[in-house]
């Protein structure tokens, strides 16, 4: 196959793969196709709810299509995968959409096609797991019939400086000759240029460590932000001058959730466990983040009652439901571990954030977002997500919100400590 006669569909239209199919439809024709009947009429609408291509954009992809029928996808001879990959109950890896995935490409597979995966995953996945099913339900012969590529997502939900077209692309193929169709491919959109991987194993490992560094990274700060708490020092005061060194990594402590660096490194964990190793660093890490929600309520609380306000039937509300600031995504959101913590002492919670669907909010964790902000009302305030809109009301604004006695704890520095009674 040459790279003028590649036919696009991209398969899974969220945080990901939109962004991708907008840049490949303002080339080439592109198939975009979700299962999802109401992601694809707001899509052919012009309107994207999850604010990572705005409609000028959108309208921009001329060559760009959405479909809900897998029949259509038949047309394409090259198909990028960009479904989730999240962990269950038991943070064990859940693979069942990439394997849907593989199942509605391989049913419309031909010979020459190649499939090339996003969605993270750990290393081997792609042909221990994906492969199969396309040999399976086409009847086909890997690397002789059809061909595989990996070239693993970066998209930073909420990000406009760092976007599908300025970052560095990491790709990698299941024959020599593949490996370079996948990178002639994406370096027609990647304009800061690709990093051919020697293998799709190799592609795979360096997706699933970019995360999980950060994650380590983060947990060390976090239990540095818990030692200087029981110290009565200022955790953000102790980073300030830390960072004044030059090779010092600006991390900041605080919840750690979203659909990558609070998911991938079980993805690591669980193949390096089948294998017999079990990782200390990577899963410490991940015990001690899992568990700052918890550890924010008992701080919380201890605060209210050094200011004697009561505890039981207490009203607290949390600023910020998703993930990260100025984003609607609430996927592993980890605020939500807060909510449920206070509910369990019997505090009554209010959840405010001017980004978040409400109707996403309920379906995904049972949370209805209130609307209205109502002065003298709160015995405490968490400021969980540092929102933009939070900054811009002020800390004056956001006291008035609490009762004449209350507690402001501000886990994300929007406020000087001074403005605030607690900080993470």
């Amino acid at each position: 196959m040459q790279i003028q006669d590649v036919r696009l569909a991209v398969v899974g239209l969220g945080y990901v793969g939109l962004p991708l199919a907008v840049e490949f439809g303002k080339k080439i024709p592109v198939v975009g196709f979700d299962i999802n009947a109401e992601r694809i009429a707001e899509l052919k609408s012009g309107r994207d709810h999850t604010l990572e291509v705005d409609d000028e954009e959108l309208a921009s992809a001329k060559h760009l299509t959405y479909t809900l029928d897998r029949s259509t996808l038949g047309n394409a001879n090259v198909f990028i995968v960009t479904v989730p990959t999240p962990i269950d109950q038991y943070k064990n890896p859940d693979l069942e959409p990439l394997i849907k995935a593989s199942e509605t490409i391989a049913a419309v597979l031909k010979k020459g096609d190649l499939v090339i995966y996003e969605s993270t995953v750990y290393p081997g996945a792609t042909e221990e797991v994906c492969v199969p099913v396309l040999e399976r339900v086409s009847g086909l012969k890997f690397n002789d019939d059809f061909f595989a590529g990996y070239s693993p997502e970066r998209i930073n939900p909420g990000d406009k400086a760092h976007r599908v077209s300025t970052i560095k692309k990491v790709t990698s193929g299941s024959t020599p000759e593949i490996a370079q169709l996948v990178d002639e491919l994406y370096r027609q959109i990647v304009v800061v240029g690709t990093h051919l991987a020697p293998s799709i194993r190799v592609a795979e490992a360096a997706k699933v460590i970019e995360n999980t560094q950060r994650d380590v990274n983060i947990a060390l700060i976090n239990e540095l932000a818990l030692i200087f708490n029981i110290m009565g020092i200022d955790t953000e005061a102790v980073l300030q001058a830390a960072g004044t060194k030059w090779n010092f990594l600006p991390f900041r402590p605080g919840l750690v959730g979203g659909h990558c660096i609070g998911v991938d490194p079980y993805y690591l964990t669980h193949k390096a466990q089948a294998l017999g190793y079990k990782p200390e660093i990577i899963l410490a890490g991940r015990r001690l983040n899992d568990a700052m929600g918890n550890y924010v309520v008992s701080q919380l609380l201890k605060a209210m009652t050094r200011k004697n306000v009561g505890v039981l039937n207490a009203r607290v509300l949390v600023m910020g439901l998703a993930f990260k600031e100025n984003c609607p995504d609430l996927r592993n959101t980890r605020v939500v571990d807060i909510v449920r913590e206070l509910q369990a002492y019997n505090v009554r919670v209010d959840v405010y954030d001017p980004w978040v669907s409400s109707k996403e909010a309920v379906e995904e964790y049972d949370i209805t977002p209130v609307q209205d902000l109502v002065p003298n009302t709160y015995d405490a305030v968490i400021l969980a997500v540092a929102h933009h809109q939070f900054a811009e009301m002020g800390s004056e604004a956001i006291r008035k919100l609490g009762k004449a006695t209350h507690v402001l704890y501000d886990l994300k520095y929007v406020f000087p400590a001074d403005c605030t009674d607690l900080r993470l």
